[in-house]
Formats: structure tokens, C-alpha cells, sequence
């Protein structure tokens, strides 16, 4: 690998390729990579998802569905467990947590380990998508090729957002979906420095998918045959609020269900309780099996009684209040099998989950409507349109989500739907949930960056490179006479006074011994213990830069202690903060 790198760096500089047509090129190299990667995810897990279905009898109930979710998640926490040995799940959370706290550097392993992971948990049955493995496949792609060139910070995050880019294109044959994905999702800038060699990735990566799968996608596609009707803009409205209360009941069911897999002592515990649960589910409600893009293409072709193939429904396929129960219950149970899923320890996304869930919800709206109501709507249009405001609200992306449905439908004939029910979904909401279901672990532990200069520039500092060690410490014991002789070295005006562990017990300001400090009669009767005083507030190192400026806006105070598992650290000063912040704000802003 270093003589490859050798070999370009030296044909680099024989060429005098600058810095800026090197970084395009880059980009052309993610897309390609990244659109690799997505076809193969998607076929091996297509390919192994259609050879156990073929093997299932038409109308009968299989319970083959009892036992392949759990054998799939048991092997993808294996892989994990004993050859990955680190974390990777929540793809899409993982690459913001790089982006704002590491630099942009995603492991090596993260080129490949997601796609093993997702196959076994998806292609038996996991009720997840792929799309956020993939995504992080691609991030990774980026993030280890910038490192590997030596390109500076930003140049590694653009890289990252290429990847990324290219993975959602060749997923769909989204290009535009891809860019704006990464622009709304991973919060990068929107600049010609940057667009650019996203534009290049998700181009390329899309024309490679054309390439290598033709026009009739493995995943999903569909040929939009019936336009917008004006009439039904109020239904688009309605359907779009529902769509921003369900994407909230998904949001916080699949907080709670993954925080109580979470408190769980054991994997074996985790995999045991999560694959009978979720092969329970899924025999009871088959669409709940994979990803779910087969149930979206019977529903958008007409033939949504498909859903009840393998069911104990089957006979009642004709029966419209059956089916229409079996879509509610779907609705209500895709959250389960999906947080269950990656709380037992599968690898996958909400992606998926979320088209799906949408895909049901305006199907069932539309069918309701056609059969109570005095219009008659068209039914794969709303379960489009639905596609995309549930996928707005559970990921906070309006932008993302009406591109990839219009880009996948072959035109922009629902647009204006796409645009209505996408943002009042989203608005709906944020009204309840600030945050998606992406950001809401990060933006807690205040480790998430956003399109928020401020709060960006607080994100990328680091409070281990700001602590000032050069603070003379004093014992509680010492005497006056041993504090004036340290004073007298030092050239600061606070001295931290901590024990023989180094454990913080208070400070000493010059300030305060000022009109004793030169009074000899005390040097040898007052000791520092008397001296000292309690600081106004307590860093830990764990703190993120949001709380320390909390401690010193409401403290008062230009120094503050930092303390790191109880020990003292050093100081952080108010002035440093805003100088360091001041640097990065300006790195930030730079074209």
C-alpha cells in the first residue's frame, strides 16, 4: 500500500497536480469505491433474502420465520464480538461522532466490517435496511483514503461526505438524493468547494450502478404513471401531520427498546430475548422480514394483498377490514421488530424501516380515503408521498426525502406533494423532538456538530488541548512561609491546593493573602489549609464545551479547576477558550 502511495505522490508532483484537481479526483476514486460496495451489499443481501423466501410455500405459514432472524443476528454478533471487537452499529450516528470528535477518522475496518455484519442480520430476516452499513461503508472509504493522501482536516470530512454521497447514489440511482443527503444528514457545508466532489461521487457512483445492475434495480424503483391532482393537496397535508406523530412514536419506541436491550448484562442475554421476539414478529406479520422493499413493490403495483403471503391472514387476503387491521398492525409493529433488531445486536439502519412504515402509512390512508370518503386518490401516490414525509420525520431530512422519491420515480410529477407532506411532516415533529433519530445520543452528550457555526466550532474543540498545566500546586500542610516561595516562581495568581492522591481540595488566590503574604510573624503558625477556598464551580473532563461555558456564565468566573476521575488536571481558562475558539470558528469559515 505505501509504494501505491509512493508511486501517485510521485506522479503527483511530476505532473504539478494541485491541491484542488487532486481532491476531484479523489472524489471520482470514493464514488467509485463506495458504488462498489453498495451492489455488493445489496445483491449478496437480495440474493440471500430470495433463496430462503423461494423455499417457503405460497399461502402456508412458514415457520422458518421462528428461527432465521435470530440465526442471522447470532452469527452478525459473532463477527462482531470476536473478529471486529468494536462497535458497528448506527452506522450514520458513527460517522457524525467522527466528524465531530475524531478528527474524521473512521477505523480501517469499517471499510468491510459492516458490509459482513448487515448481510447475516438482513438477509435472514433482520427488520433493518442497509443503508446506513452502507453509508458508513462509504464514510470509511473517505475517511481512510484522505488519511492515507495526508489531507488536512476539512479535506478528510469532504471525503467523508463523498463517500457517503456515492453510497446513497449507487443505493438508488440518487445522485441528487446523495448529495443532499449528505449536505442535510451529515450537516456539511454547502459551498463550491464542497459540491463539487460530492457532485462527482454521486454521479459516478450512480452510472456505475446503471452499470453493473441496468435500469431495473435490484433494490427498488418504480414508474410514476398518474400525476399530481391539485384536489388532493389537503390530503397530502393530513397525511403529512400523521406521518410527523407516527415518525415520533418510531423515534421514541426505538429509544426505549434499544435502551432496554442496552441494560441487558450479556450478549447471549441480548440475542436469546431479541431473536425469539423478533421471529414471533415476524411470523405473525411476514412484511416485517428484511428490509421490506417487496411489500413497498406489491403496494405500489396494486397487489397489496401480497402482504398477507406466508401469514395466518392468507385466506382473509379479499377481506378489506383485514387487511386494512394488518396495515395498522405493520405500522405499529415495524418499530419493534427494527429497535429489536439492533438492540439484540444485528447490524442495520432506519433507512428501510422508515420508507417502509411510510410506503404502509399512505397506502392505508389512501384505501381509507377510496372507500369513506367522496374522492378517489391514487393509492401507489400517497404510499409514495407517505414514503417520503415519514422518512423527513424520523430522519429530519425534508430535502433528502422528496429528492430520493422524485429521482426514484422516474420524474417530478409529485413534487408539490412530495414538498407539502415531507415538510409539515418535519415540522410536526420538531415541534416534539428537536433532534433525529441520527443526532439524539450525540446532541445529549453534546458531541453532535451542526450547520450552527457557534455551536460547531464549540463542538470541534477539544477541552485536553485547552487545560493549562503550568499552575504551581500546593499541599493543604504547606506553611505561609513555603506559599510565599512558591509565589514568588510563580507568574500566576492561582494556586491549586491538592493532597498526596492529587485529589483537588481548593485554591488559593493572590488576592486573598495579599495583605498577609508579607507579614513574617505568620509565615510558620498559618498554613495553607486556612487559606484556601472552594472554586466556584468544577470541570470534568468528560464535559463538553456547552457545559463548561454554563459553568463559567453562571460562576462567574475566568478560571475554573478540571478534574479527570476525580484527580486534578490542570486549569481552563475563560480567555484561552475564547482564543481557541476564535481559531477554529475562522478554520471553519474558510472556503
Amino acid at each position: 500500500m505505501s509504494t501505491i502511495f509512493e508511486r501517485i505522490t510521485i506522479w503527483r508532483g511530476k505532473h504539478q497536480i494541485k491541491e484542488r484537481q487532486f481532491i476531484l479526483l479523489l472524489s471520482f476514486v470514493v464514488g467509485i469505491l463506495s458504488s462498489l460496495a453498495a451492489i455488493a451489499l445489496k445483491n449478496t443481501i437480495h440474493y440471500t433474502h430470495h433463496f430462503l423466501e423461494s423455499r417457503m410455500e405460497l399461502g402456508v405459514e412458514n415457520y422458518l420465520y421462528l428461527a432465521l432472524p435470530g440465526i442471522g443476528i447470532i452469527i452478525s454478533v459473532i463477527w462482531v464480538n470476536r473478529f471486529v471487537k468494536d462497535k458497528i452499529g448506527h452506522g450514520i450516528t458513527r460517522i457524525l461522532y467522527a466528524i465531530s470528535k475524531k478528527n474524521g477518522m473512521l477505523k480501517l475496518h469499517n471499510m468491510y466490517s459492516s458490509i459482513i455484519g448487515s448481510t447475516f442480520t438482513i438477509g435472514f430476516g433482520g427488520s433493518v435496511g442497509a443503508e446506513a452499513p452502507i453509508v458508513l461503508t462509504g464514510g470509511a472509504i473517505g475517511s481512510n483514503l484522505g488519511r492515507l493522501f495526508r489531507l488536512n482536516h476539512k479535506q478528510i470530512i469532504l471525503m467523508i461526505g463523498c463517500g457517503a454521497a456515492g453510497a446513497v447514489a449507487g443505493i438508488f440511482k440518487a445522485p441528487i438524493a446523495g448529495v443532499v443527503f449528505t449536505l442535510e444528514v451529515l450537516m456539511l457545508d454547502l459551498t463550491m468547494a464542497s459540491l463539487v466532489p460530492l457532485l462527482i461521487s454521486a454521479v459516478t457512483s450512480a452510472v456505475m450502478s446503471y452499470f453493473f445492475l441496468g435500469h431495473s434495480a435490484v433494490l427498488f424503483s418504480f414508474q410514476l404513471k398518474e400525476h399530481f391532482v391539485l384536489g388532493n393537496l389537503p390530503w397530502y397535508i393530513v397525511l403529512g401531520i400523521v406521518a410527523g406523530f407516527l415518525s415520533l412514536f418510531f423515534t421514541r419506541i426505538a429509544m426505549q427498546v434499544e435502551g432496554r436491550f442496552q441494560k441487558l448484562k450479556t450478549n447471549w442475554q441480548r440475542f436469546t430475548i431479541g431473536g425469539v421476539m423478533l421471529g414471533v414478529l415476524i411470523f405473525l406479520f411476514p412484511p416485517l422480514f428484511g428490509e421490506g422493499y417487496t411489500s413497498l413493490h406489491s403496494i405500489l403495483s396494486g397487489n397489496a394483498d401480497a402482504l398477507l403471503a406466508h401469514s395466518l391472514f392468507y385466506d382473509y387476503k379479499d377481506n378489506f377490514w383485514i387487511l386494512a387491521a394488518f396495515l395498522l398492525l405493520l405500522l405499529l409493529f415495524k418499530v419493534f421488530a427494527t429497535s429489536i433488531t439492533t438492540g439484540a445486536g444485528g447490524v442495520g439502519g432506519v433507512f428501510a424501516p422508515s420508507l417502509f412504515m411510510g410506503g404502509v402509512l399512505g397506502y392505508l390512508v389512501a384505501i381509507l380515503l377510496n372507500r369513506f370518503s367522496f374522492i378517489q386518490v391514487n393509492e401507489a401516490n400517497f404510499a409514495l408521498v407517505g414514503m417520503a414525509a415519514f422518512m423527513s420525520g424520523v430522519m429530519h431530512a425534508p430535502m433528502t426525502s422528496m429528492f430520493l422519491i422524485a429521482e426514484i420515480t422516474g420524474g417530478y410529477g409529485l413534487f408539490i406533494p412530495l414538498m407539502v407532506a415531507s415538510t409539515i411532516s418535519y415540522l410536526t415533529i420538531m415541534y416534539f423532538e428537536p433532534h433525529s433519530i441520527y443526532t439524539i445520543r450525540l446532541a445529549k452528550r453534546g458531541e453532535l456538530i451542526t450547520h450552527n457555526k457557534d455551536r460547531a466550532a464549540l463542538t470541534l474543540m477539544r477541552l485536553e488541548n485547552e487545560i493549562e498545566r503550568d499552575l504551581i500546586k500546593v499541599n493543604p500542610d504547606n506553611t505561609l512561609r513555603q506559599l510565599v516561595h512558591v509565589i514568588s516562581q510563580s507568574k500566576r495568581n492561582i494556586f491549586p491546593v491538592v493532597n498526596l492522591k492529587n485529589e483537588l481540595q481548593g485554591i488559593v488566590l493572590l488576592d486573598d493573602i495579599r495583605d498577609i503574604m508579607f507579614n513574617p510573624e505568620m509565615y510558620d503558625e498559618t498554613y495553607v489549609s486556612s487559606l484556601m477556598s472552594a472554586p466556584p464551580d468544577v470541570v470534568n473532563i468528560t464535559d463538553s464545551m456547552d457545559v463548561i461555558m454554563e459553568k463559567f456564565e453562571k460562576s462567574g468566573a475566568w478560571n475554573l479547576p478540571v478534574i479527570k476521575d476525580g484527580k486534578y488536571e490542570g486549569f481552563i481558562s475563560k480567555s484561552k477558550i475564547y482564543q481557541a475558539y476564535r481559531k477554529v470558528l475562522v478554520y471553519f469559515s474558510e472556503e
